[in-house]
């Protein structure tokens, strides 16, 4: 059987241990969390539910059953396709997520269009320059240490309250989401940066650079055509880990520019032991990172055709 064919027979099987795994540490992780969940359903600490209303909370939602019972029914609905009903809003969970969703994906597919965009540019600009390598290293290292809230908390320091370029907070349009999408863009742009630039350097001293080159092309096509293209395996790999570095920033960007989204939905939800909720937004979360690693694994043939008589 060639390689491909066994790759996609044995995909799903690991994608489906993937979400099974998320779906296992969410649950037990909220039900690890201090406090009494039908107290939280009920209103809080300060709400003033008897304990036959608390007892009838547990045996509505099926808390007065042993924990393997519960993780039981739990895995059961996830099979069927059903995440349950909102503890807080009582509605369905997809629909909770589907109603935040849009918000959320605009953020992230904006900053990580943004982040390669700053990335391939500096890397591309600085590769085999000593002159500029050293501003490239500053921004980078910037860009790495610092914490996405600090930098958030900066661009609306600067341009919403000081220059007053772009609204405050929470407004929606492209002009709200210039600063959230460089908040998160600018996060994973120093990684993806040096990745590319060693790449591009690594590529710029081959065999077929040289024959480019003798062959008339300019610097800047030798950089995008042959260069770029060969310092592209690496970036895809990171392009991963930066998926998962968005997935987490979002929850902080949400809360820093006051954003509805999932990041909202994810906080309110775990404030309020919300488990169906969250469980719906882990195996949401993973069952994209395993897609988007998929693809990934699909682009290297395509990026690169040496890929393609290897097993995946």
């Amino acid at each position: 059987m060639p390689p491909l064919a066994r790759w996609l027979l044995r995909r799903p099987a690991q994608i489906v241990l993937v979400l099974w795994g998320a779906a296992t540490l969410a649950f037990l992780g909220m039900r690890l969390v201090p406090g009494d969940p039908a107290r939280a359903i009920a209103g809080g600490v300060q709400a003033s539910a008897t304990p036959a209303v608390l007892d009838a909370i547990r045996a509505q939602y099926g808390l007065d059953r042993p924990l393997p019972v519960q993780y039981a029914i739990f895995l059961g609905r996830l099979l069927r396709g059903d995440l349950g009903r909102s503890y807080q809003l009582n509605q369905g969970v997809g629909g909770v997520i589907t109603e935040q969703l849009g918000a959320t994906v605009a953020l992230a597919l904006g900053a990580m269009a943004l982040g390669l965009t700053l990335a391939t540019a500096l890397a591309l600009l600085t590769a085999g320059r000593p002159s500029t390598r050293a501003l490239a290293r500053a921004f980078e290292f910037c860009s790495i240490s610092t914490p996405g809230f600090w930098i958030g908390t900066l661009l609306l320091a600067a341009f919403s309250f000081h220059l007053h370029w772009f609204p405050v907070l929470g407004e929606d349009g492209v002009a709200g989401l210039v600063l959230p999408w460089l908040t998160l863009g600018l996060s994973i742009a120093g990684v993806l940066s040096q990745v590319t630039r060693e790449g591009v350097e690594r590529a710029l001293e081959q065999p077929f650079t040289l024959t480019a080159r003798s062959r008339g092309a300019t610097e800047n096509r030798v950089r995008l055509r042959h260069a770029l293209r060969h310092a592209a395996l690496p970036v895809l790999t990171l392009s991963g880990w930066a998926l998962g570095e968005l997935l987490g920033g979002v929850v902080v960007v949400e809360t820093v520019f006051a954003r509805q989204g999932i990041g909202q939905v994810v906080v309110s939800a775990v404030q309020g032991r919300d488990l169906p909720v969250v469980t719906g937004v882990v195996v949401l979360a993973a069952a994209t990172f395993a897609l988007i690693n998929t693809g990934i694994d699909l682009l290297y043939r395509v990026v690169d055709p040496r890929m393609r008589q290897v097993a995946l």
